[in-house]
């Protein structure tokens, strides 16, 4: 199918591109970008006039293998393409719900077999987050074994990533209070990839400043930096200079907004004085899509009403997580690449926005998602945009699933 979008406003940070323009989508590529296109009898041409047309949406922190939990303890996860094409998210990487007990079956069971392209991060404890209590046991962590799966999967999997380990509880020697991170960096170093940190701070054995200005490489992530247990701010409410100093030395710090880590309290000064995410993510899973995550595009609307730029945000979700994720090939619009590309519409009213710790932020504008369409094909339509008029369709437009045509 050849499909041209016509008339949207094309942002996309990989060009340094924001202006009017038709899109030509064929073969399941970008075409051509170009104005006042036109097709042939077989071209769908789509208006959006009005609209933003942006490279499909990446979250860069999500939880989606096993679809319900199947042990006791094990995280309750999303469906991929139930949750994501609706905010118009076309690439979305598990962070870490999987380690090397149960990564193959997840990817022959979801990864390979979804219309959502899913990336993942594996998880340093062999039963990762469907087995919640591997992440306390060291002898469940495998940086050989995760490293292997990793360079056998490489197309697939970006990281090492580790979380939840041994929080508020003394230190022993079944506990040794960096054995999740120094694990988790073997990993990394041994499959070449960069690690993900779902961290927290055990002062004064296990402190913050030490894992950002010491411990984690270069291109290494922290996720949820704006949680309530890190020390963004002084006591004078200004950045701390370690987390500037970390971010010269290439440590990448990721939203990951999840149930519990996200504060206003910390992001809006944190915003204002500069120092802002490198990477807008949801952390989504079942607890939180009810809120106060919801989905990648209400997290986009709450950094609108803080003050981001709109192409500044869209940089956020778009190109530079391809960056980190080495894969460039997506988060662009460039010709000949892949033909994921989300429409949003700026809405302006009254809004109001909640986060982690049930605070409250008010704002005057949110981003809906009008069309998702993914490696050229359109997942998600809610306004029938792609549609004709009933009126105007052919006698026989289509069935419902079920029906036996005679």
């Amino acid at each position: 199918m050849k499909i041209i979008l016509k008339n949207g406003t094309v942002i996309d940070p990989s060009q340094k591109l924001k202006e009017q323009k038709d899109i030509l989508i064929e073969d399941g590529t970008i075409a051509k970008i170009e104005k006042n296109l036109s097709g042939d009898e077989y071209t769908k041409v789509i208006d959006v006039a009005g609209n933003y047309v942006v490279p499909g949406l990446i979250d860069m922190h999500c939880h989606i293998y096993p679809r319900f939990p199947v042990e006791p303890d094990g995280l309750p996860t999303i469906h991929p393409e139930a949750h994501m094409f609706q905010s118009g998210v076309t690439t979305a990487v598990d962070a870490g719900t999987c380690g090397v007990r149960d990564f193959i079956r997840f990817k022959e069971e979801i990864i390979d077999q979804s219309r959502l392209r899913i990336l993942a991060f594996i998880n340093i404890a062999s039963g990762g987050m469907v087995n919640l209590e591997s992440e306390q046991d060291i002898r469940q962590f495998t940086p050989q074994t995760a490293a292997a799966m990793a360079r056998e999967f490489d197309s697939v999997v970006v990281g090492i990533k580790t979380a939840h380990y041994w929080v508020g509880k003394p230190f022993d020697d079944k506990h040794p209070a960096w054995e999740s991170v120094d694990q988790t960096l073997e990993a990394g170093v041994r499959c070449n990839k960069m690690a993900m940190f779902d961290f927290q701070p055990n002062l004064p054995e296990r402190t913050y400043e030490e894992l950002i200005g010491g411990k984690m490489r270069p291109g290494d992530i922290h996720t949820h930096v704006y949680a309530q247990q890190f020390p963004i701010l002084n006591d004078r409410g200004k950045v701390n200079r370690f987390m500037f100093e970390a971010r010269e030395r290439g440590i990448i710090f990721d939203l990951g907004h999840g149930a519990g880590s996200f504060w206003f309290r910390n992001a809006v000064p944190a915003y204002e004085q500069g120092f802002y995410p490198d990477t807008i993510s949801t952390d989504l899973y079942l607890d939180n899509v009810a809120g106060p995550v919801i989905n990648l595009l209400h997290i986009m609307s709450k950094y609108l009403c803080i003050g981001m730029p709109l192409e500044e945000i869209i940089y956020r979700v778009t190109k530079r997580p391809a960056e980190l994720l080495r894969h460039e090939e997506l988060g662009t619009l460039s010709i000949g690449s892949p033909a994921d590309v989300t429409v949003l519409r700026m809405e302006h009213g009254n809004y109001g926005y909640a986060d982690s710790g049930k605070a409250r932020l008010k704002g005057d504008k949110r981003l809906e998602c009008l069309m998702t369409i993914r490696a050229g094909e359109i997942v998600y339509d809610p306004m029938a945009l792609s549609m004709p008029q009933w009126e105007e369709a052919p006698e026989i437009y289509g069935t419902s699933p079920g029906v036996i045509q005679l």
